[in-house]
């Protein structure tokens, strides 16, 4: 039997040293390709149910194992694993995962066929799905369901993102535990396609469906618009992440849905008892929403690991990510309120902070930061974040100024259980706001910061502008805390709920709250239930309470009971790895008896089938295949920029990279201890001669080849020095005008202005008023030039206007209405005093 690994798209190395996707390798080289990949999407409301079916097919005179190493959403509850090898349907068990890795071993040992799909221990997001003896010339459908959640975005629209990308994750030196491989390729080497289709239900109507991908015409089903379908356009190819964004009129409207238990199951347990799935979305007063906070200890934490140099996305614009950082910094940073404190860390292998300790917000300070913002670049080598937070949270808070932690990454790292479980430990100190940038960025880390953070969680993929999506975050930042939450049931005699959410901490305006509950004991079919949440909002007792049937909904299936499930599921875990470090044994059988009670996969069960009616084994011997796998080298693939190199870009750097990046099993028990191999991280610079040779020599290793095998025009050259481009684009008007405005608020008259406003200095200081201060006309032409032609970015600048004419009220000018006037006058606008807010 040829055992090959099948990590997302393996590429391979033709003779002109260009990347050529492979897909399941043997070791003749020869393809048993990936064929495609049939996605079925259900949305239910805010709930989605995701079928996928992978097609395979082995065109090799040998069986075979594929190993496929592949992203889901990191909430996701996978519930169903099944494989049909020609007429023979198999569908999977959840066992504890260790027995299913021995049994699994066991069965190919004897010639059996066997399959096994694993969670990720360090991340919930990766999991590895192996196939086990492909017969030759035998095709191979793998079914795969999960439910998920949908999360709610600044605009009202439910965001689903279906995972494509698959980035090397960065493992810190001296991590512990197994890790798995991953690669990607370029869109135009994909070589298996995606069909995705969409069906969506709700009780309200379906405004509009749209997509980071072409679709074809939103379908209605019915003349309520409640129901429809839609589907991707022909001829797409799995090279991204599917992103879709669904929007309902009356978003905000809270729901209460009972779901029935499974037949099957015992009374009393999870499965067998009716689920609730509670959704609040409370309703601040405007009164208080009006008042921003001015206080607060702001401390803003940037990746500059190497993969921070790549395009922000596949397409034509060519903006690194690091560089729509440091732009979204400098609007951050200007929208800061006068009064609160603030800091700015960035890491990489190592960490760095612009101050020795979080320093009140002057104009000093800022100048201070934003020049050495403007200075940042990708080049800290790997993604090292637990360090710079343990730094941060070692730091004593400043009293009467609440801690908000803002990280920008883009979510590469192997230890993300170790990561959220940190910020959970620090959650009563602090909010934790996350960005995840880019393609292929973690869910289960950047979802995870903000959950156990009390924050919130944001992605910015494809053409997504990064500022919009980090001011909203500020936003809620600036909001009045919510404190002492409570939630109290009111249910008919002889009912009883237990929660199976974590209790909620955090409530944004307009966000969304799910809470899953089980209900136990016996109601009538007519009776109602009830639930009321009550907070403390500055200050101000409030509560919100919704009324609900204790009918059971038809149609769900046991989607609300496997989401129960798995918060129930991912809670434990965490309680299993609290205790520095020390595992507890008696919450882990907690954890692996429910999973295997509810069908939910969990970081310590897999699903494992056995195709237990083979009336023959299948013969052939054992043997090791390492695929190739891309690497950072100059003219050369980079995964994590989805794309090739020239030899003039960006060279993300401090990767480690498993050794030969094989997925091989080495023997029953030492098999999954794929250990990485820590290789020297390699510089966006010039390398010494000896440095060049040891890291042309290892990759040659690396990808398989050797003197004699590799082709004759293949060659590893590392003479070219790669440096950052030095030509600058030109900096968008909006970033430049915000670069001039101070710290308190105003805008100073001077050429710089004139220019950001498009005028001269003499047309501006010309059509002054006399009466008005210089500082006061300056900044009253600052505003009226964002309202008169930037209203389309209106989040942007929002809160930095907000500051500025909080400075002009200050100011008490007497002359505010002539100068608007005289401002409009000048930049051609009719912008009116009531609209500044003035």
């Amino acid at each position: 039997m040829v055992r090959s690994s099948f990590c997302d798209c393996a590429p391979n190395v033709n003779k002109q040293g260009k990347m050529e996707c492979c897909g399941l390798l043997t070791a003749q080289k020869e393809q048993v390709p990936l064929k495609s990949i049939e996605v079925e999407l259900e949305v239910r409301d805010h709930v989605a149910t995701v079928v996928s079916t992978l097609n395979y097919e082995n065109k090799e005179d040998k069986p075979l194992e594929a190993i496929f190493v592949f992203p889901l959403p990191g909430d996701a509850a996978v519930c169903h694993f099944s494989a049909q090898i020609g007429q023979t349907q198999i569908v999977a068990e959840v066992k504890e995962k260790q027995k299913a890795r021995e049994e699994y071993d066991d069965s190919l040992s004897s010639g059996q066929q066997a399959f096994l799909l694993e969670e990720s221990e360090q991340s919930p997001d990766i999991f590895t799905l192996s196939v086990g003896s492909l017969p030759p010339g035998e095709s191979a459908s793998i079914r795969l369901e999960y439910v998920t959640e949908l999360a709610v975005q600044a605009d009202d629209g439910l965001r689903f993102c279906l995972p494509a990308v698959l980035n090397p994750r960065y493992e810190p030196q001296g991590s512990e535990g197994a890790s798995v491989q991953v690669t990607s390729v370029p869109a135009s080497l994909v070589p298996y396609s995606l069909s995705f289709s969409v069906r969506v239900s709700s009780p309200r109507p379906i405004s509009k469906v749209e997509s980071s991908c072409s679709l074809e015409p939103l379908q209605y089903v019915n003349t309520e618009q409640t129901q429809a379908t839609v589907k991707l356009a022909a001829g797409h190819k799995f090279d991204r992440d599917v992103e879709l964004l669904i929007y309902y009129r009356d978003a905000h409207k809270p729901t209460a849905v009972v779901e029935a238990g499974q037949e099957s199951a015992k009374p009393g347990s999870l499965m067998g008892d009716p689920v609730l799935m509670l959704s609040l979305y409370p309703e601040f007063p405007q009164s208080v929403m009006s008042s921003l906070a001015s206080r607060g200890e702001f401390v803003l934490l940037l990746d500059r690991s190497g993969s921070m140099g790549c395009p922000t996305s596949n397409g034509k614009q060519q903006e690194t990510r690091i560089a729509s950082a440091r732009d979204t910094l400098l609007l951050l940073l200007k929208s800061l309120p006068m009064g609160c404190y603030f800091n700015i860390y960035s890491f990489g292998s190592s960490f760095e902070h612009i101050f020795r300790k979080s320093v009140e917000y002057s104009e000093k300070n800022l100048e201070e930061a934003l020049k050495k913002v403007e200075a940042m670049q990708a080049n800290l080598g790997g993604t090292e974040i637990l360090e710079p937070i343990k730094h941060i949270y070692s730091q004593p808070c400043i009293p009467n100024q609440p801690r908000q932690l803002f990280v920008f990454t883009d979510g590469e790292v192997f230890n993300t259980k170790e990561v959220i479980d940190l910020v959970k430990k620090n959650s009563g100190s602090h909010r934790c706001f996350s960005f995840g940038i880019g393609e292929g960025a973690s869910s289960a880390l950047i979802n995870g910061l903000a959950k156990e953070g009390g924050g919130h969680a944001q992605f910015i993929t494809g053409a997504d502008r990064m500022q919009p999506k980090v001011m909203q975050s500020l936003r809620f930042a600036l909001q009045p805390a919510v404190a002492d939450i409570s939630v109290t049931w009111n249910l008919p005699k002889g009912v009883s709920v237990t929660v199976l959410s974590p209790t909620i901490t955090t409530i944004f305006q307009g966000q969304r709250s799910l809470i899953y509950a089980q209900l136990s004991g016996q109601s009538s079919k007519a009776a109602e239930g009830g639930v009321t949440v009550k907070y403390s909002l500055a200050g101000r007792p409030s509560e919100n309470k919704l009324h609900f049937s204790l009918k059971p909904a038809e149609d769900t299936g046991l989607t609300f009971h496997r989401l129960g499930a798995r918060s129930l599921i991912r809670s434990l875990e965490m309680d299993e790895r609290d205790g520095e470090g020390q595992h507890d044994e008696g919450v882990k059988g907690k954890v692996v008896e429910l999973s295997v009670q509810s069908g939910v996969s969990s970081s310590f069960t897999a699903f494992i089938a056995v195709n237990k009616g083979n009336n023959e084994p299948i013969q052939g011997p054992l043997m090791r295949r390492a695929i190739p796998a891309p690497i950072f080298v100059s003219g050369m693939y980079s995964p994590m920029c989805h794309g090739f190199m020239p030899s003039t870009g960006y060279c993300p750097s401090g990767m480690y990279m498993k050794k030969a990046m094989g997925l091989c099993r080495k023997s029953a028990t030492a098999k999954r201890s794929l250990g990485m191999y820590p290789m020297a991280p390699m510089a966006c610079g010039i390398m010494s001669a000896p440095a060049k040779r040891s890291l042309g020599m290892y990759m040659k290793k690396a990808m398989g080849l050797s003197r004699k095998s590799a082709p004759a025009k293949m060659s590893f050259d590392f003479n070219d020095e790669v440096t950052e481009p030095t030509q600058q684009p030109p900096r968008d008007p909006l970033l430049q005008l915000v670069s001039l405005q101070k710290a308190s608020g105003c805008w100073l008259l001077d050429p710089a202005l004139a220019a950001a406003v498009g005028k001269t200095s003499e047309e501006v200081e010309n059509t002054k008023p006399s009466a008005v201060n210089q500082e006061v006309w300056a900044t009253i032409l600052a505003l009226i030039w964002l309202h008169g032609s930037k209203m389309d970015a209106q989040e942007e600048w929002e809160l930095l206007a907000m500051k500025a004419v909080s400075w002009l009220r200050a100011q008490n000018a007497p002359t505010v209405a002539e100068s608007v006037v005289a401002a409009n006058t000048l930049l051609g606008f009719s912008v009116q005093t009531d609209v500044l807010g003035l």
